[in-house]
């Protein structure tokens, strides 16, 4: 199981999120570039990365550390946050980034997933953000009523490299992740699952990798505080 430290950037700095609430940013570093070199430098596979001004926005904001962070740091990183249409896929991937992460256009223009899914394989992942099962949009601000599963289960067959699932009510609150939620999902389909939200602790690390069906798993704030040490929990995941 692959562990991504997150970097979550708004205003061009590192910070994290309570709930998705971006009056609760904690900033963790104004220099996002050596936050990520410090997690490569303790041995992490891969970086993830999201524009939450983008987001919001609706179009990337947050650039110009993303792309200080692909300069620096020679592992692969994707991205998500405001990356809605072919034109910006395009750009990011052309700037090095590994993988796009798209979540809101997931839901509204499912025919772009697929498409770019089709045109650059192994590069694309969709981000399914959920509260009790159902899906939300737009930086989770706004609610739907699309199912999260059913959402997944739409893209068996387009091609996606993988689907990164968090449970809003858990991300940034250092309560442990929704296992049941995202093992049942990673059950439901064969594109490989990566969690995220409430990962906190080595035991949640260990816990994911035990159920077999879990790809990855994304944490932020409990590598910041250090709740979980970088180099110690890349070491377990390997045994």
């Amino acid at each position: 199981m692959i562990l991504y430290p997150a970097i979550d950037l708004k205003d061009g700095q590192a910070v994290r999120l309570v709930h998705g609430d971006m009056d609760q940013a904690t900033v963790f570093n104004d220099d996002p570039a050596a936050q990520a070199r410090a997690f490569v430098e303790a041995g992490c596979e891969w970086l993830h990365l999201v524009d939450l001004n983008g987001a919001f926005a609706g179009t990337p904001v947050n650039a110009a550390p993303v792309e200080a962070i692909l300069a620096s740091c020679d592992v692969p990183a994707q991205l998500g946050g405001g990356i809605r249409d072919m034109a910006t896929i395009e750009m990011w991937l052309s700037k090095g980034l590994a993988r796009v992460i798209l979540g809101t256009v997931a839901v509204e223009n499912p025919d772009l997933v697929r498409e770019a899914a089709r045109a650059f394989p192994g590069h694309v992942a969709v981000g399914i953000d959920a509260r009790g099962g159902k899906v939300a949009t737009k930086g989770w601000a706004t609610e739907t009523d699309v199912d999260a599963t059913d959402l997944a289960r739409s893209f068996e067959d387009a091609g996606v490299a993988a689907i990164i699932y968090t449970d809003i009510n858990r991300d940034g609150a250092m309560g442990g992740p929704n296992i049941p939620a995202t093992d049942s999902l990673a059950k439901a389909v064969s594109i490989p699952v990566i969690a995220s939200g409430g990962v906190s602790s080595l035991a949640d690390l260990t816990a994911l990798k035990a159920t077999g069906t879990i790809a990855g798993a994304i944490s932020g704030r409990a590598l910041y505080d250090g709740a979980i040490d970088l180099a110690a929990a890349l070491q377990a995941l390997k045994g």
